[in-house]
């Protein structure tokens, strides 16, 4: 009897079979491109992916109910004294303000007032405040300067006038010193005004020596 013998199949090339072409190296790429997209693309979530502005709208639990600080305003006083002009004099148009401003009052006195040096010390010292609020930062040293010459030259025609020209200097110094306390007061008056702002001048270049650089 004859026997079948079974043939198994052979997973090699035959022997006269051509062996098989290899790919191009751009196939290759693309294939293996192909395969990772769609593996990847399968890996993905779902999730919807929440913008940067929607985290910067969120704020803290505490920051809802925290305390607004309410600005009171300012008194009317002050809020007068704001809407007042708020030139920058140097130190010679301050010296120069001062003088027109107390000829323009002894003169006015004289007319008016009958040469009450009073009167005209009491309208020295608003003078003596403006000029020391007025005048520029650099020239705060003159303040206290240009304000006794002012006094002095506005006293010309508030002073007794005698006989000739020596007659109106003894006038004029017997002026100055029975009106002393109004030429002190208003000097003091400048001076403390130009202390403080010299003092707040010195404090804010401290504060901005202190900042960090930007």
């Amino acid at each position: 009897m004859e026997q079948h013998r079974a043939r198994f199949p052979q997973h090699g090339p035959g022997r006269g079979a051509s062996p098989p072409t290899p790919l191009p190296p751009q196939a290759r790429r693309g294939g293996s491109g192909a395969g990772g997209g769609r593996g990847g693309g399968g890996g993905t979530s779902s999730r919807p992916v929440k913008s940067a502005g929607a985290r910067s709208e969120r704020r803290p639990a505490g920051a809802a109910g925290a305390p607004v600080a309410v600005r009171r305003p300012a008194p009317p006083v002050v809020q007068a004294v704001r809407r007042m002009p708020n030139p920058r004099l140097t130190g010679l148009g301050c010296g120069l303000f001062c003088v027109a401003v107390m000829l323009t009052l002894g003169t006015l006195d004289a007319m008016l007032f009958g040469s009450s040096p009073i009167v005209y010390g009491v309208l020295f010292l608003p003078v003596c405040v403006l000029a020391a609020v007025w005048v520029r930062g650099v020239d705060l040293v003159t303040v206290p300067i240009v304000v006794p010459i002012a006094f002095a030259s506005g006293l010309v025609f508030v002073a007794e006038r005698g006989e000739g020209l020596s007659g109106r200097v003894v006038g004029l110094f017997t002026a100055l010193a029975t009106q002393a306390g109004w030429l002190y007061g208003g000097t003091l008056v400048a001076g403390s005004i130009v202390t403080v702002r010299k003092v707040r001048m010195m404090r804010r270049r401290r504060a901005a020596r202190s900042r960090p650089p930007a």
